[in-house]
């Protein structure tokens, strides 16, 4: 697979089965993600891998209690809507129960914290479909990377005093008739394209 195959093919899964990755695929994959671009090459980021079925519900527990305190406001994130109307609802598992969580942090008063954890999330988002194993990237956990109960537990996990959840990253194997993830490009709608040249500026 190329480059370029590797990203148009990339889908997101959402659904995963059992099997377990195995150990030299997960370190490809955390691998491409430290070997992503940095502001200044600080190669700040830190990942933080949980293969613990125990810790994931912890966390989906926390994330759950966090979101099902919060009220809905107008133009509200439709995504984080959803987070706190299922976490009202009860049962809401935030990062689809895979194999593997991959929870990136960067320093929080780090200007390019956002923008360096993007590109080793997308690292490894491709890493993962030439490897055959699906993906989706998590955002709730940034979203409450101030809670107080979930900023604790994270520490438990290895989060630093001045590091805060920037993204994260659900890998594992598709929940497909083939344990593959869906590749089939959807259409582009939108992401405009201007090309400025010096024949269109005479």
């Amino acid at each position: 697979m190329t480059t370029l195959e590797a990203i148009k093919t990339r889908r997101s899964t959402r659904r995963f089965s059992d099997k377990h990755i195995e150990d030299e695929k997960l370190d490809a994959i955390v691998n491409a993600g430290r070997f992503a671009p940095s502001g200044g090459n600080s190669q700040s980021c830190h990942f933080i891998v949980v293969r613990s079925k125990k810790v994931l519900a912890k966390l989906a527990e926390l994330a759950q209690s966090a979101f099902a305190e919060m009220e809905i406001t107008e133009g509200m994130y439709k995504s984080i809507v959803h987070s706190i109307k299922a976490s009202k609802q009860g049962g809401y598992v935030f990062h689809y129960d895979p194999d593997c969580l991959i929870i990136v942090a960067n320093q929080k008063d780090y200007g390019n914290n956002i923008a360096d954890t993007a590109c080793a999330l997308e690292n490894m988002i491709l890493a993962a479909n030439e490897l055959d194993l699906g993906s989706v990237w998590i955002n709730q956990l940034r979203w409450l990377n101030e809670d107080k109960n979930l900023l604790e537990y994270e520490r438990e996990l290895g989060l630093e005093e001045n590091e805060r959840v920037y993204g994260a990253l659900a890998i594992g194997y598709a929940d497909t008739e083939n344990g593959l993830p869906e590749r089939k490009p959807l259409e582009r709608t939108g992401n405009k394209v201007t090309y400025i040249t010096d024949e269109s500026n005479a």
